[in-house]
């Protein structure tokens, strides 16, 4: 699983990055930017409260989502910090680690009991559903939306063990190498 897991943050990472440099694209001005930023300032505070409940600590956020907006810019600086973490995170835990147990409360009060790999599922399939709503609000803005395929990231981080030509730029060779690092 620990495999796996590096993987899919990997993947994560990538499909952020990917999604927050399109959006910049846009600019701020478009109709899907601000929706995009409610959506994803939300998948940055739940990576957050998750990040913090992996390690046992206590986090500052009263709630899921946040009072106020930030900009685009600096939502991306702490999304892709954050996506760097749990990258780095997961490559530390070992079978036992995965399997334990920890207790916490959600946001509303209420208790929860996970284990660390259940966490860590929890948070690469919640960014992959905001990732689609966001992309679904692009389409219908007919802006098209960043790759977000699990299959287009493992042949273009993998390319050569997937017998593909990487057709990437150099520039953006260079920030997947950044990103898997």
């Amino acid at each position: 699983m620990h495999d796996t897991l590096h993987r899919l943050f990997g993947f994560k990472a990538w499909a952020d990055d990917q999604l927050l440099t399109t959006l910049a694209g846009l600019g701020d001005n478009s109709p899907v930017t601000a929706l995009a930023i409610k959506a994803l300032s939300h998948t940055y505070v739940v990576d957050r409260i998750f990040a913090a409940h992996l390690r046992r600590e206590a986090h500052a956020y009263p709630s899921a989502n946040l009072s106020e907006m930030p900009a685009l810019a600096a939502l991306a600086a702490d999304l892709r910090r954050s996506d760097r973490e749990y990258i780095d995170y997961v490559s530390t835990l070992d079978p036992a680690q995965l399997a334990e147990r920890i207790d916490f409360a959600f946001t509303d009060g209420a208790p929860g009991r996970m284990s660390r790999e259940e966490m860590l599922m929890h948070v690469v399939t919640h960014a992959a559903g905001h990732r689609g709503q966001v992309s679904a609000v692009m389409l219908l803005h007919s802006a098209p939306p960043a790759k977000d395929g699990f299959t287009a990231y493992l042949h273009e981080a993998e390319a050569p063990a997937r017998r593909r030509v990487c057709m990437l730029s150099p520039a953006e060779r260079t920030q997947l190498r950044q990103l898997q690092a």
